[in-house]
């Protein structure tokens, strides 16, 4: 499938942003203009669509206090997902960019056919958290607002995976580099994830690569996927605009022995759960020994399954 318009420009599209933003911070060092640099290249999206999926028995969604000094009534908005199955791994979703939780409702669903439970966090700037112009630092502090749900929830640490999708992946790399395998968590999963945010930038052209030298925003996982320690899977589409198959690339050669890298072709950079249904339900089930929560019926897929 090939992507449409608007996924083949959004990386280009975050670049020029990215690049007018940085450009005025550069040349002012003015807060404001932080701000317009946060918000242009994050792009968070704080509405709530009209047509809100029914929630399936023993779904929840809640809010919990966000403690940030200086600030009062800061919350973050949680789903909890659970799997059919009462002992199904957790799994803690951290999307990427722009999209809440209400638009990554399709990839949580796949994600619970393929034997999960989830526990899905909406940063504030995000869906129904507060609405404020996030930053790397508040995306991680949420983040980890969220692995103590996580934690409460599964008690079992080998029964707990991180997974990340595009920005979200570069934030499992921070959770995942600062925990230890086996005694706090049990596998990671980084979906059309870069190697540092810049680079994405840059892979845009001649503008973006300027806008990449000057911008404050790093999302560096190159420096910290050596630290981590458990399992690792890794899926890409080749035909990723927004994040160039180069990037991720790079990010598993940096990451240590052991990883395993699925390469679909002619996949985009969000919909690789159905356009390759069965390789991702399979390659998710055998990192952990999962079962699917619900029957599917065999699907083709010709993806490439690599352990590098």
């Amino acid at each position: 499938m090939r992507a449409g318009p608007t996924a083949r420009l959004s990386g280009r599209r975050a670049a020029r942003a990215l690049l007018l933003a940085a450009l005025c911070l550069g040349l002012s060092g003015c807060a404001w203009l932080d701000m317009k640099q946060r918000q242009l290249a994050l792009r968070p999206t704080p509405t709530q669509p009209t047509d809100v999926a029914t929630q399936r028995p023993g779904d929840e969604r809640y809010s919990v206090p966000v403690s940030v000094p200086g600030q009062t009534d800061e919350t973050l908005s949680l789903w909890w997902l659970p799997c059919t199955n009462p002992d199904a791994p957790s799994l803690l979703y951290l999307h990427g960019t722009f999209r809440n939780l209400y638009r990554n409702l399709p990839k949580i669903d796949a994600l619970r056919e393929a034997g999960f439970s989830v526990l899905a966090v909406d940063y504030r700037g995000w869906g129904d958290s507060t609405p404020i112009v996030p930053s790397e630092e508040s995306i991680v502090a949420d983040a980890w607002r969220a692995w103590e749900e996580l934690v409460r929830r599964q008690p079992d640490p080998a029964e707990r995976v991180i997974f990340g999708h595009s920005m979200g992946g570069a934030i499992a790399v921070t959770l995942a580099s600062r925990l230890q395998a086996g005694h706090d968590y049990g596998a990671l999963v980084l979906e059309s994830t870069f190697s540092t945010l810049p680079e994405v930038a840059a892979a845009a052209g001649f503008w973006g690569s300027i806008g990449a030298a000057i911008t404050t925003l790093q999302f560096d996982s190159m420096s910290k996927i050596g630290h981590v320690d458990a399992p690792v899977l890794m899926l890409h589409g080749t035909a990723d605009r927004t994040v160039p198959i180069e990037l991720g690339r790079r990010l598993r050669d940096a990451a240590p022995p052991g990883v395993t890298w699925i390469e679909v072709p002619e996949g985009t950079h969000s919909r690789l759960h159905a356009q390759a249904p069965l390789v991702y339900r399979r390659s998710l089930q055998a990192l952990t020994g999962t079962r699917s929560c619900e029957a599917a019926a065999p699907l083709a897929s010709n993806a490439t399954v690599q352990a590098r």
